[in-house]
């Protein structure tokens, strides 16, 4: 009988979902076991797949997987990234084309020959139409690279990025966002002809800010110009993540002090307007990614989490 009310919640699910939908990748506890989804159809409500259980789990680097980010590809294929280690040089990559089958992971020493680089925190994967190239950008600190804003024993993040067109060759790592002030969790979207960073202020010292900011550019790979006023409130706010739902702009972040998730909103990327009392996600959720996929996407995810409870019984 419990079996039967499961399968009749699942093709209930299954029904539900149009023609697009929304997924969240995210993270729990300390991403010690592996990569969460999640899925929506408004952009509000998030409800957790495979009972919230990891649909990967980490192999590599210091074997963690935080902050895991998702891009699908023009053929299809899925990408992700993720921090491997609170220290390590380098960030891990896999790749899928159902996002329940994935390849063997990667560990990409990104900062490898940086010899002081501290970090590889929070990467991202960005697809560049244009030039047909992926960038992967995340944040490092090399103590003593940028004095002016480096507090005393405490870290000073910089964005960098590396590109490439066949995830074998990538490009030497560069700089690619310096706003002058310490800056983590940075995040890119396409707003017409323009692009978008949302990126995380994560000055401390002499007054802490925690907020999230917005910078634009005419080109994904930059130069982006100066980071906005705030678009977060007073509140604590990192790993933002952003998507375009019926005509309006929605930032999604960790209320990490909180242990909660919360989201502003914005026609016009200006203007923001907090909803973050809206928004429900599964519990436990941490810095996460979202991204549209179409339905047989979901349909298959929400059928092989079936599959497994039919063999289980």
């Amino acid at each position: 009988m419990i079996l039967a009310l499961f399968l009749s919640s699942v093709f209930a699910q299954q029904k539900q979902i149009q023609k697009t939908t929304y997924l969240f990748s995210y993270f729990k506890n300390n991403g010690e076991d592996g990569l969460h989804l999640a899925y929506s159809q408004d952009g509000l409500k998030w409800t957790a797949l495979k009972e919230n259980t990891p649909f990967l789990r980490p192999q590599v680097g210091s074997k963690l997987m935080r902050d895991p980010s998702i891009c699908q590809g023009p053929d299809g294929m899925f990408h992700m990234v993720w921090t491997t280690g609170w220290w390590d040089k380098g960030i891990g990559i896999a790749h899928s084309k159902d996002l329940i089958n994935w390849s063997e992971q990667t560990f990409l020493p990104v900062m490898g020959h940086e010899r002081t680089a501290k970090n590889c925190w929070a990467p991202e994967i960005f697809y560049d139409e244009q030039s047909k190239r992926y960038l992967i950008f995340w944040a490092t600190t090399i103590p003593g690279r940028f004095t002016e804003t480096e507090a005393s024993g405490d870290n000073n993040h910089r964005i960098y990025v590396v590109t490439t067109d066949d995830f074998q060759q990538y490009s030497k790592a560069r700089l690619f966002y310096e706003p002058g002030f310490n800056v983590i969790d940075s995040f890119i979207v396409k707003d017409g002809e323009r692009f978008v960073m949302f990126l995380k202020d994560e000055t401390k010292q002499p007054v802490a800010q925690k907020n999230i900011r917005v910078a634009f550019s005419k080109k994904a790979e930059g130069p982006y110009g100066p980071a906005s006023e705030p678009i977060t409130a007073k509140y604590w706010a990192e790993g933002p993540t952003a998507i375009k739902i019926e005509g309006r702009w929605i930032v999604y972040f960790d209320k990490y002090t909180q242990h909660k998730y919360g989201a502003v909103i914005s026609q016009d990327l200006k203007d923001w307007e907090d909803i973050s009392n809206k928004v429900e996600f599964p519990e436990g959720t941490r810095h996460g990614t979202v991204f549209e996929v179409n339905k047989e996407i979901l349909d298959n995810l929400i059928g092989d989490l079936r599959k497994d409870t039919e063999k289980c019984n």
